[in-house]
């Protein structure tokens, strides 16, 4: 296929976001602009009211279907402040894995005994303030269970406030949790230090979005619950973690782009198998996938886990991320130069992949970014404001790769060739949507030495001219 002379299959097959109300207010605003120009560089804009409103949604499954929950926002999610000071003011707890992380998390408000600590091996200095804020502790091996009773057991602090991390059966060669023969080793230890550590359940780390295998884990969690209480020990809660998916575009778009892609649709004939993406379409995001979760019927039971969490008297602890930040922030690029390269644009942005994290992942961050000019506005379609001949497919838009500002030929926030409705030009604005979740900072570093990029929280969008303001991010 010459793909240098047929724009149109020159051009990946579109992947639009799903509508955004919130979003597409503040780029009608013209704020983006304003902050380009404010902050010389990318930066990212963040929506608390769609935190709230994900958040109250899975709250809302719990107190539909009569079933004791607690969510704890996993915070290497986001590293913005704001997020965790929602936690602090909705009494929503937060997941942490680091003693920074669990630092920021008391600073902003959070109580100790709201925060869920993971990770398979933790610091001793994490450890020492976990406990002392009487903070959950997900204990991950034998190890570091004799670590924490060993720890309470100079009488400085204590008692620790433990779940046991199960080993995934679906998932034997995972790198988390405990097997069986740890698993009752633990619970032997939990006996002999009761004084020392206060077993309250267990937990699950598994990858992957299906609801099914985490409904039958789910379900053995409880069965290890009355195992430990038969033993004397007061389990009565589990972790399912996070895991919810959440749906970025509509199924047509995604399914058409999965079974069309190929080597042609990339820069620098660049290839992915349908299985390198995240789905990024989900028939039951977010709050609807843990109302399925609660009426799936696990392997050997005949009643549904949330029967079986009520009967049991447990309650469903779980970590959502990405799900709590669907739709909660967008990250905006400056366009720095562009250069027609084989009947395809190649436009250099003032920012890196590391700022879309799925680079990093050898994946592609699949949803279109929307193309803005310097005021602002919405790129039209308009062949004739052409400054130089550019090919274009059928359906009038030109095809345009993106890399970053960077010596790295691997440094390309979108490899696929974009359609778009005109060619960029040097001080556009490229907005890449519903990056909040793992996108926008999960791998971000000041690499060049150039700046990390800005986080501009939006407080109203509701108004013609938003309220904005930097995020209060300790660093």
């Amino acid at each position: 296929m010459d793909t240098g002379r047929n724009t149109d299959t020159a051009a990946a097959p579109p992947v639009p976001a799903l509508p955004d109300p919130a979003s597409e207010a503040v780029l009608r605003s013209g704020l983006p602009a304003e902050l380009a120009y404010a902050f010389g560089g990318p930066f990212h804009f963040l929506l608390p009211d769609a935190f709230d409103a994900n958040l109250s949604a899975t709250l809302a499954v719990f107190a539909e279907t009569g079933v004791e929950g607690k969510v704890y926002y996993a915070k290497k999610a986001n590293k913005a402040a704001v997020w965790v000071e929602r936690c602090a003011a909705a009494g929503c707890g937060v997941d942490v894995a680091s003693l920074g992380e669990l630092r920021e998390a008391l600073g902003h408000g959070v109580p100790g005994d709201q925060l869920v600590v993971t990770g398979p091996a933790k610091a001793a200095a994490l450890h020492e303030l976990a406990v002392r804020h009487r903070a959950l502790i997900a204990v991950d091996s034998l190890d570091e269970l004799d670590s924490l009773i060993g720890l309470v057991g100079t009488g400085r602090t204590g008692p620790a406030r433990i779940l046991l991390r199960c080993l995934p059966t679906s998932q034997p060669h995972s790198r988390f949790g405990l097997d069986a023969g740890q698993l009752a080793a633990a619970l032997e230890m939990c006996a002999r230090g009761a004084e020392a550590v206060r077993l309250e359940g267990f937990s699950f780390h598994l990858s992957g979005y299906a609801l099914q295998p985490r409904a039958d884990l789910a379900a053995e969690l409880i069965g290890h619950c009355y195992r430990a209480r038969a033993l004397g020990l007061g389990a009565d809660r589990i972790s399912i973690g996070g895991g919810l998916p959440t749906s970025y575009t509509e199924d047509h778009h995604f399914t058409r782009y999965l079974a069309e892609q190929h080597s042609g649709h990339y820069h620098a004939q660049k290839s992915f198998s349908a299985g390198d993406f995240y789905p990024y379409h989900s028939p039951t995001p977010g709050a609807q996938a843990l109302r399925e979760l609660l009426a799936l019927v696990p392997n050997g039971h005949e009643q549904p886990l949330s029967g079986i969490l009520k009967d049991g008297g447990i309650t469903l602890l779980m970590e959502p991320g990405r799900a709590l930040l669907h739709q909660a922030g967008a990250t905006v690029f400056e366009v720095q130069g562009v250069k027609e390269r084989d009947g395809y644009l190649l436009v250099t942005v003032n920012g890196t992949s590391l700022s879309l994290s799925e680079q990093w992942f050898n994946s592609e961050y699949l949803p279109d970014p929307v193309l803005l000019d310097s005021t602002g506005d919405e790129a039209p379609l308009d062949p004739a404001e052409d400054e130089q001949p550019v090919r274009r497919g059928p359906d009038g838009t030109c095809a345009a790769a993106v890399g970053a500002a960077t010596c790295l030929e691997s440094d390309m926030l979108s490899w696929r060739k974009i359609r778009l409705p005109r060619p960029p030009r040097p001080g556009d604005l490229l907005v890449y949507p519903d990056t909040a979740g793992y996108q926008m900072d999960s791998n971000e570093s000041p690499f060049h030495d150039l700046p990390l990029p800005a986080k501009v929280v939006i407080d109203r969008t509701d108004r013609a001219r938003p309220r904005w303001r930097l995020d209060r991010h300790f660093h």
